[in-house]
């Protein structure tokens, strides 16, 4: 299954300055696991030592936070488009 992930412009310096990666992968994690292999190292910003989502990377599938569906078991289809959005905090 062909998944296009969107990278943010604070990961793309990991990705080659790639906004989009295609990938073949049937569930977030898998995705991540596969942008891993891509481009090693970028699933441990996302990942914690459990390897859980940290509470600064919000992972949407089309339109739905996947922490409201199945988190990283989150099945997807054909054509479906990941989002990857890190929290930036700031100001004052």
């Amino acid at each position: 299954m062909k998944i296009v992930v969107n990278i943010p412009a604070a990961l793309r310096q990991y990705t080659g300055n790639n906004s989009e990666v295609d990938v073949d992968a049937s569930t977030v994690e898998e995705v991540l696991v596969k942008l891993d292999l891509l481009f090693p190292g970028l699933r441990a910003f996302m990942l914690d030592e459990s390897r859980g989502l940290r509470r600064y990377v919000n992972i949407f599938v089309n339109e739905h936070d996947i922490r409201s569906e199945e988190g990283l078991k989150t099945k997807l289809k054909d054509g479906d488009q990941v989002h990857i959005i890190p929290a930036i905090a700031g100001g004052s």
